[in-house]
């Protein structure tokens, strides 16, 4: 037997010492879900707190980015190309979070990966919106949410909620209406389905984001009335009804502060009037004050930047920010990493159900698709028909807008696809003529990468088309389809020559081919593949039928053709009016305001100036206007036709008492010959009295499910 001399033995006893030491004081460290989150707050240095109210930076794999690491951490290594992350702070088992980008579907930057993720393109939230369905809005947030988790992710920065206040907006396609009132309740109904997966919505941006230009920077100068009772209101409904996560503040000011430092707005409105319970966050690299930000109730700077980290802890150490405003962030952001997919340990199978999902974005975007224009029956066309499809999105649909509402989708199906899978027989020398046009077009354009891509792309001019193809194809075909595309998004809004309104070749085409098949007593149809509201004025009396498709999905060309073949009778309606002239619109006369100095400040997206905004309309924003002020407009609010028709009677309003709800009743009889869709628009004029009142404003709706004749 071996002897163990003394000091041996002196130094196996004190690592067996250390290593129980070192074990007690593990399990006497808080953990989160174990322990109370006051006491895993209590638990964390102060270095460790700042770490956690600041993201961990927006990693691209390939790609520099301000402040983002050179190396990956283990979150950004899970979802590559995520928007953002929270950082993991392992000995206190608290996990990071994983957030992406937007509200039309998943955006990832497949960059650098042994596999690319794609995520289902839904249709943008204006033609979900636009189906006035809180049913089917919810159906698909269901399904988006589920997808997302099966990618690893926590949380998405969506939906959209700023109002529709101007035509050219160039992020409206992402937003729902004109309106709060169906703002509110269409985001209700999506959060509410995403979030029963058990992970988090982060709608955007609070508040008064609704212009793009100087958006950095821009100073929104607006009443408390306008605020509360258009700007403010649709986020109300949307939290009571459905507490989302997380809500982004934006990048822009209201009366004076940033949104992302105002206690007024993120504690005394949201938190303390509407009762919000989950975390805030900056938009990306949104504020001026770091500080200032955490103060004020933004509790999560995101993506993050590590000169954010230092003036919090400079701003701490020399008492300008308590501590104690520190952890009260910290506890509104663990409050919901204890409910994310991440802490609870999902294992995802990177394998979302995305046959299943493009299915469902197909029904979805056919039931918001608006029917404008439909004389003599233009529509539906009998499959079997020989078409003539005119317009270069005929062949490249628009699926949906650029920047943070792009989408990392698969495929696109097209009009003309949709068509031909629908047994349409398409006009051969057409097709050949814009597949031909096309292709060289595309040949001169540089190639795209992952950031430039997020960037409005100059589209292809439209095709002139010759008189003698245009003749020929009036011969041949049955009927003629013009599709209409527009597209737009982050960083720019919209112009009003050759965007809003058409192009001279755009309207050329329209005059060319509706003299051409009107001469032989066919039918001209137009297809708007829009993000926004566009001039219908000046083409409208020379075609048949306009089928606003909005940008449906990336089922889109599918969907449209179910409406064409009459698959699906129409069934949406208008959430934001069409004006007869931009200039009859209130805010245009200040729109997008005007720049208060000439210094330009450099920014993520490009150059950007001091401006300012004043909303003069005050409430009369949209309809609102237009009805009381008895305006002209092309389409109104709420305004869709169908292939059948629908009668309202037995209008009933029982109500319980003063100040409480109203309860309405109403029969809704389809009177036609084929079976469709109808939609309750409930409108309340007030009594006339000192204070001005729109004429009419929407209260409530709702949509029938499929009434037989």
């Amino acid at each position: 037997m071996k002897k163990i001399s003394l000091n041996s033995f002196l130094c196996l006893l004190l690592l067996f010492v250390i290593v129980l030491s070192a074990h007690a004081q593990t399990q006497a460290l808080p953990q989160l879900g174990l322990s109370s989150i006051q006491e895993v707050v209590k638990a964390m240095t102060l270095e460790e707190k700042i770490d956690l109210v600041v993201g961990e930076g927006w990693y691209i794999p390939g790609i520099p980015i301000p402040g983002s690491p050179k190396n990956p951490s283990e979150a950004q290594k899970k979802v590559a190309g995520a928007s953002g992350n929270t950082k993991a702070i392992p000995r206190l088992g608290i996990p990071a979070m994983i957030v992406c980008d937007g509200p039309a579907g998943l955006q990832i930057f497949n960059v650098g990966k042994s596999r690319a993720y794609y995520g289902t393109a839904w249709p943008i939230g204006t033609l979900l919106a636009s189906s006035w369905d809180t049913a089917l809005v919810r159906r698909v947030g269901i399904a988006f949410g589920r997808e997302i988790k099966e990618y690893g992710l926590d949380l998405i920065n969506a939906p959209g909620m700023n109002i529709q206040r101007n035509p050219l907006g160039g992020r409206n396609f992402e937003y729902y209406s004109e309106d709060p009132i169906i703002t509110g309740h269409i985001a209700a109904a999506l959060i509410n389905g995403f979030q029963s997966n058990g992970v988090g919505n982060i709608p955007k941006h609070f508040f008064a984001n609704n212009q793009e230009t100087n958006r950095s920077t821009l100073n929104v100068i607006i009443s408390e009335r306008a605020m509360r009772e258009i700007y403010l209101k649709g986020w109300q409904i949307m939290i009571k009804q459905s507490n989302p996560w997380g809500i982004m503040t934006s990048y822009n000011r209201v009366n004076g502060p940033f949104t992302a430092e105002s206690g007024e707005l993120l504690t005394g409105i949201l938190r303390k009037e509407w009762g919000y319970k989950g975390f805030v966050e900056t938009d990306w690299y949104g504020g001026q004050d770091a500080p200032e930000a955490q103060g004020a109730g933004n509790n999560l700077l995101m993506p993050g930047m590590p000169a954010q980290k230092s003036l919090i802890l400079d701003a701490v150490k020399n008492g300008q920010l308590d501590e104690k405003i520190i952890d009260r962030n910290l506890e509104a952001i663990l409050n919901i990493v204890i409910q994310s997919p991440s802490f609870k340990g999902y294992k995802y199978s990177d394998n979302p159900p995305l046959k299943e999902n493009a299915e469902i974005s197909r029904q979805a975007a056919a039931e918001g698709m608006v029917l404008l224009k439909n004389e003599g029956k233009a529509l539906p066309v009998k499959p079997g028909t020989t078409v003539a499809l005119f317009g270069n999105n005929a062949l490249e649909l628009i699926a949906g807008g650029t920047g943070s509402g792009d989408v990392s989708s698969m495929y696109t199906v097209s009009l003309a696809d949709g068509m031909f899978h629908a047994g349409y027989s398409l006009n051969t020398n057409v097709y050949a003529s814009y597949t031909n046009y096309l292709a060289t077009e595309k040949a001169k354009k540089p190639k795209q990468n992952n950031v430039t891509a997020m960037a409005p792309q100059m589209p292809i001019p439209e095709m002139s088309i010759s008189e003698d193809l245009v003749w020929k194809a009036a011969d041949q075909s049955a009927i003629a389809i013009i599709t209409i595309g527009r597209n737009a998004g982050e960083n720019n809004d919209r112009e009003v020559e050759d965007d809003y309104q058409l192009t001279a070749t755009e309207l050329a085409l329209i005059n060319s081919v509706s003299g051409a098949f009107h001469a032989k007593n066919k039918k001209v149809v137009v297809i708007l593949n829009i993000g926004g509201v566009i001039d219908v004025m000046q083409w409208r009396d020379a075609v048949d039928g306009i089928l606003l498709a909005w940008q449906p999905g990336l089922e889109g060309g599918n969907s449209i053709s179910d409406i064409i073949s009459g698959k699906v009778n129409p069934s949406g309606k208008l959430t934001a009016t069409f004006p007869a002239r931009y200039e009859d619109d209130v805010s245009a006369k200040n729109f997008p305001g005007r720049e208060i100095s000439d210094i330009a400040k450099p920014t993520l997206s490009g150059k950007t100036f001091d401006a300012e905004v004043i909303y003069e309309e005050g409430i009369y924003v949209g309809y609102r206007y237009y009805n009381t002020f008895d305006v002209q407009t092309a389409y109104p609010f709420g305004y869709g036709l169908s292939y059948t028709q629908f009668k309202f009677s037995d209008l009933k309003l029982n109500a319980r008492g003063k100040g409480t709800s109203v309860l309405v009743k109403v029969s809704i009889t389809n009177t036609g010959s084929v079976a469709g869709k109808e939609v309750a628009e409930l409108y309340i004029t007030a009594p006339a009295i000192k204070l001005d009142k729109p004429s009419s404003e929407l209260k409530a709706f709702a949509k029938t499910k499929i009434l037989e004749p």
